[in-house]
């Protein structure tokens, strides 16, 4: 798996157990929805800063958007 892909399905993942839509998210973090759904699907890769910024809204350590996740 590609790391674009882990941090797609993490990224995916993390919304979802915060109870966000991508449209919540993509506000909070001031990005564009059509965005996130871009990074959810892998088709985009996030510059520092965005991760830094979707990290802050989804309360997680940055890093964790790289762990293998679970089964893969």
């Amino acid at each position: 798996m590609k790391l674009r892909e882990i941090f797609a399905t993490n990224l995916r993942r993390m919304r979802h157990a915060s109870g966000l839509s991508q449209e919540e998210l993509a506000h909070r973090a001031g990005i564009n929805r059509n965005y996130v759904g871009l990074l959810e699907r892998a088709a985009n890769s996030p510059t520092l800063d965005t991760i830094e910024r979707l990290a802050k809204e989804l309360a997680v350590d940055p890093a964790r958007f790289f762990d293998n996740p679970a089964g893969l």
